[in-house]
């Protein structure tokens, strides 16, 4: 909170005025003074604005207060106020009070109705910088009930409208930073940007900014508020970009530096003219990272993202080692920010997946669904199979599977089929999902539940109760839309389903894919169900083919079969096992197919094949080809040429003492 940290900025004031607004209710009846205030006040919070950006107020000097952002600021060490204070009598001069004491018990109060009567007694004596205290104190404690705007009964109270009059009247009396934390408090209490409290404060303001007077802190509040009121192509907040940019950024406290990067989010469409100025930001802040709350860590992954800086990767990966220790403490939509930074950068840390599974496992039940999306998104995108993740994301659909949206699910589903994981719960998990996919099919965008339907698939949950209306006219048109033709991915999605059916399902009778909807081959770029072959890792195994089989007549790479399977070594043999010419097609007994696998092939550092490789083998054997996995797990443990030229011939003939061709 600010009001604690500004009585440094007050001590210096000297002239403790009596205000226009207080002579107004002495000399006034008291219905003409609540009419016309009232005629004043009622456009002020009558205009909802987007959620608080978060902002903590800050002063260089107040270090021995905690920080944290979702927690009231205290002094460090101080006692607890008792209710019984020099303030409650009405007769002590306020002349000579300490403002550190006024601020304190004003932060100790936690509704409206408290403050208010505190300093009703005190109204005419409270100099200007206080009584902005005061309306700072009482927009803070609305915002914690969760209240959009101020009720109406504290916008009648008298004592409230004389100190929004006197706010109005008399700016040019407060000191920088209480002038912006004003602002502040009323932007957030969703104020009217319109009303003449407000266009009195930004016009002061904009006189001080103009004179350069205006401290790092103050241009950051001010900074943050203008977006909120003006948005961000005002022309002052340009003005205060230039101050900022001006500065030196050793200056900046560690929440100036996370304001700074809220500020650039919003401005996107200028980031251009603002990236050199950005260059220096990123490689300040990871001097200040070791000192950020959750919130703040959070709130500059998101920034990054929005704002594109792939190239502040060093950043990202900085964070990412102290995010590891804050995420039981994130918020549901922290996390999801964070996540959602990770995926948008491709970072991934082993420590990071740790605490994450820790997390996950013990709360996923109480998650956002949305939240539990992206976990599993951030898995699949990073091939991570984590089992305790995995495993509580299927105990958690099993259980709330009504609270998830059609992409939700889409996302909780597909890393199951990307991994090959089959969950312990398996069973419940899936005849939930065709429970809700059974009542509620018509809601499901086509592409998403093709994408939920081919997951499944992989993974050998084949959906055949699905397959005659995902094969049918009318679904294939919806699936089109109003473009000319279907995307290859989705071509490619229905092929490998409609394989899928005839060779693993040959009970299934219903609709069959029309032969235009049918790819010709599964391995295409930006749309590939099958993983290309590593041209360095081919090039090994092919020198130990050529020692082996004599010449390199004898094998063929990268075979498209007739299937859509792309085969990275074709082997031939005839009736007698012998090795055939690649160019031979009659008298072929056998087809060997070799799978070279380098790791982008398996789930990240481990050994299990992804599932499309799994899929791709499995419809291999079915369609009549000798599988024969070469992993690279494998070839990295050969020493010498002789030493693969022996493990060739155990994988591809191990019955045979030698090979005749």
């Amino acid at each position: 909170m600010a009001l604690i940290t500004l009585w440094r900025n007050l001590c210096h004031l000297s002239d403790f005025r009596i205000h226009r607004a207080l002579a107004a209710l002495k000399n006034h009846p008291v219905i003409h003074v609540h009419k016309v205030a009232e005629e004043r006040l009622c456009p002020w919070f009558c205009s909802p604005q987007a959620e608080p950006l978060g902002v903590r107020f800050h002063h260089g000097h107040s270090k021995n207060f905690h920080s944290e952002n979702r927690n009231d600021l205290h002094p460090a060490g101080e006692p607890v106020f008792s209710q019984a204070h020099d303030w409650d009598r009405p007769e002590q001069s306020l002349t000579s009070v300490d403002e550190q004491t006024f601020y304190r018990r004003l932060n100790s109060f936690t509704s409206s109705e408290e403050v208010l009567s505190f300093i009703s007694c005190k109204l005419q004596a409270l100099p200007d910088a206080l009584a902005a205290g005061a309306l700072q104190r009482i927009c803070e404690v609305e915002r914690k009930d969760g209240e959009e705007k101020l009720p109406k009964e504290i916008r009648k109270n008298r004592v409230f409208q004389a100190l929004c009059i006197r706010c109005e009247q008399e700016p040019s009396g407060l000191p920088d930073m209480v002038l912006v934390t004003t602002l502040q408090a009323l932007t957030l209490s969703h104020v009217d940007p319109h009303s003449s409290l407000v266009l009195s404060l930004v016009a002061e303001c904009q006189r001080r900014l103009k004179g350069g007077g205006l401290e790092v802190h103050s241009l950051c509040i001010l900074g943050e508020s203008l977006i909120k009121l003006q948005g961000p192509g005002c022309a002052t907040l340009e003005l205060v970009m230039c101050q900022l940019e001006r500065e030196k950024l050793e200056e900046f406290t560690p929440e100036d530096i996370v304001a700074l990067y809220r500020i650039l989010q919003a401005c996107t469409e200028k980031v251009g003219q603002h990236q050199a100025f950005l260059n220096k930001l990123n490689n300040f802040a990871l001097s200040v990272v070791y000192s950020l709350s959750p919130t703040s860590m959070s709130q500059i992954l998101s920034a990054l993202v929005v704002l594109d800086q792939t190239q502040a990767l060093p950043l990202v990966i900085k964070l990412g080692k102290y995010v590891v220790r804050h995420i039981p403490h994130f918020t549901n939509e922290e996390l999801r920010k964070v996540l959602e930074a990770f995926i948008y950068f491709g970072h991934n840390d082993r420590f990071f997946t740790k605490a994450l599974e820790q997390h996950v496992a013990s709360v996923c039940l109480t998650l956002d669904p949305e939240v539990v999306s992206k976990v599993t998104e951030y898995c699949s995108r990073k091939r991570i199979l984590s089992k305790p993740i995995l495993d509580a994301v299927a105990e958690t659909f099993v259980c709330q599977s009504e609270k998830f949206s059609p992409h939700q699910i889409s996302e909780l589903i597909e890393p199951f089929g990307k991994l090959n994981y089959l969950p312990p719960n398996a069973s419940a998990f899936f005849r939930k999902l065709e429970n809700t996919l059974l009542t509620h099919f018509n809601y499901f965008p086509p592409k998403t539940l093709l994408k939920i339907l081919h997951s499944c698939s992989l993974i050998e949950c084949h959906p055949v109760n699905f397959m005659a209306k995902i094969f049918s006219p009318y679904f294939l048109q919806k699936l089109q839309g109003e473009e000319s033709y279907l995307d290859r991915l989705s071509l490619a999605q229905l092929t490998q389903l409609f394989l899928t059916a005839v060779l693993e399902c040959p009970f299934y009778k219903g609709q069959k894919l029309l032969p235009k909807y049918r790819v010709k081959s599964f391995l295409t770029p930006c749309s590939s169900l099958e993983t290309p072959v590593d041209f360095q890792l081919y090039k090994f195994v092919k020198i130990g083919l050529v020692d082996l089989l004599g010449a390199r007549l004898y094998f063929a790479p990268k075979v498209l079969t007739p299937y859509c399977y792309t085969v990275d070594v074709e082997i031939k043999l005839d009736e007698e096992g012998l090795v055939l010419p690649c160019t031979i097609n009659e008298d072929v007994q056998q087809r060997v197919a070799l799978c070279i696998d380098d790791p982008n092939r398996f789930s990240l550092n481990t050994k299990h094949l992804l599932g499309k490789e799994a899929m791709k083998q499995r419809h291999l054997r079915l369609l009549g080809f000798h599988v024969v996995q070469i992993p690279y797990y494998e070839i990295e443990l050969l020493k010498s040429r002789v030493e693969l030229v022996e493990y060739l011939q155990r994988k591809l003939f191990p019955q045979k003492v030698g090979v005749r061709w």
